[in-house]
C-alpha cells in the first residue's frame, strides 16, 4: 500500500466520520485543509452555498441550493457523506449533520442552532402537499411554514421531522420518533408522532404558567 493509499482511505474514513476532522494530527491537517478548501469553494461556485471558517463537506454529499434558495453553513459545522442538502437551510455554529441526512428547505427554510447534532438518515422537509379529494397528489397545492431547531439539540438516527415543528434549545429527539408537534427547551421526546417521556437531567425546572 503506498501513503495515497492510505490518504484516500482516511478520506473516506472523515466522509463518514466527520467529527474527527477537528481531531487531525498537524501531518494529517497538512492535506486535509487544502482538500476541504477545494471542495468548498467549487460548491460555492456552483451553488448559492456560503462557508464559514473551519467548516467540513464530505465530497459525497449534496448541496443544492438556488438563487433565493441559499445554504448557509456556520464555523466549525460538519456535513457528513451522502447527506442532500436543498436550501433554504441556514446551520449555526458547530452543527454536526451525519450521513444520509435530507433537508429539504420548502419555501420558508430550515434553521439549525450552534452545537446541534442529527444523526444519520434523518429526514427534515419543511413543506407539505393538499390532500383534498378532488385532484391528484402531484396536482396538489405547496404549502411550506419552515422548521426551527434550536441550539443543543441532540436528534437521534432515522427520526423524521415534518413542516412547521420548533425544537427548543437543549431538547433531545429519540431514534426513530417522527415529530409533528413542537418540542420545549429541555424535553426529550420519542416515539410517532413524538410524545414528551422526560426532561435532560439537571434541566432547570419548567416556569411556573
Amino acid at each position: 500500500m503506498t501513503d495515497d493509499d492510505y490518504r484516500e482511505q482516511h478520506k473516506q474514513r472523515l466522509a463518514y466520520m466527520p467529527w474527527l476532522y477537528g481531531r487531525l494530527k498537524p501531518k494529517h491537517r497538512a492535506w486535509a485543509e487544502p482538500w476541504q478548501i477545494a471542495i468548498q469553494q467549487r460548491l460555492m461556485q456552483l451553488e448559492t452555498v456560503h462557508f464559514g471558517e473551519g467548516c467540513f463537506v464530505a465530497p459525497q454529499a449534496v448541496l443544492l441550493a438556488e438563487p433565493g434558495r441559499d445554504i448557509i453553513v456556520g464555523d466549525g459545522s460538519q456535513i457528513a457523506a451522502d447527506c442532500v442538502i436543498h436550501g433554504p437551510v441556514s446551520l449555526g455554529r458547530r452543527v454536526s449533520i451525519n450521513h444520509h441526512v435530507s433537508l429539504e428547505g420548502g419555501a420558508a427554510g430550515i434553521h439549525i442552532g450552534d452545537d446541534t447534532r442529527i444523526a444519520a438518515y434523518c429526514t427534515l422537509y419543511a413543506f407539505n402537499h393538499g390532500m383534498a379529494a378532488d385532484r391528484l397528489v402531484r396536482e396538489q397545492p405547496v404549502t411550506s411554514r419552515g422548521i426551527h431547531i434550536g441550539s443543543d439539540v441532540w436528534i437521534g438516527a432515522r427520526v423524521g421531522i415534518v413542516d412547521g415543528v420548533r425544537i427548543g434549545d437543549h431538547a433531545v429527539v429519540g431514534m426513530g420518533a417522527v415529530v409533528t408537534r413542537d418540542v420545549p427547551a429541555w424535553t426529550i421526546v420519542a416515539g410517532n408522532p413524538a410524545r414528551p417521556v422526560g426532561r435532560r437531567p439537571g434541566a432547570p425546572e419548567q416556569p411556573v404558567t
